[in-house]
């Protein structure tokens, strides 16, 4: 029977893991981790606004599926971490091919690596949405759980999308994509918070 998965251990236990002197979980499973907790309030929200938005049920469904595609990436992210580890602890070799298959073993590390953080930010992108749909036409008692699911999702992409960049660069085409999708997460959780200003 395979381990648990970090998000299938107690909160208080993730935190204490990602609190310790190690490596993993970092960055890229705390995104992940903030973009399933994101996508269950989305869920919550839609579920008590059945009343108040047409599609409140398909919201629902989104989010939850959503959320279950979004938890495996906490563990992905550290797999493809540690294969990031192994590359640069790869021997530099004595003449110049050793040293190249180095130099790409690295790249395709790196980009593994990235790759991961992108499907967060993907997530993020759409569980900001549907929080944002929620916060402006679902039910008004929920409207602060789903200005907040929007919020943490945004705030998921933006973490994603900078992970993507360190590891590829800022100008390779996972980071543009990345950085696009954390402008889309960041549009949607602005339209939300602004009605937490306007009541």
């Amino acid at each position: 029977m395979p381990p648990p998965g970090y998000l299938d251990l107690a909160l208080g236990e993730f935190l204490d893991r990602v609190a310790a002197r190690e490596p993993a979980p970092g960055g890229g499973a705390v995104a992940a981790a903030a973009v399933a907790m994101a996508a269950a309030l989305a869920a919550m929200a839609a579920r008590f606004s059945d009343a108040h938005l047409d599609d409140a049920e398909t919201v629902a469904g989104r989010a939850e599926s959503v959320r279950r595609a979004v938890e495996p990436l906490a563990d992905a992210d550290v797999e493809a971490y540690g294969r990031v580890i192994e590359a640069f602890a790869l021997p530099r070799g004595p003449d110049e091919p050793a040293r190249e298959l180095r130099r790409q073993a690295i790249g395709r590390a790196l980009e593994g690596a990235a790759e991961v953080p992108l499907k967060v930010a993907e997530a993020a992108a759409e569980v900001a949405g549907l929080a944002a749909t929620l916060a402006e036409g679902g039910n008004p008692n929920l409207r602060g759980d789903a200005i907040t699911a929007s919020l943490v999702a945004a705030a998921g992409a933006r973490s994603a999308a900078s992970l993507v960049a360190i590891n590829v660069g800022e100008r390779d085409p996972l980071a543009v994509r990345a950085a696009g999708l954390a402008d889309e997460a960041d549009a949607a959780a602005g339209r939300a918070a602004r009605l937490s200003r306007s009541g």
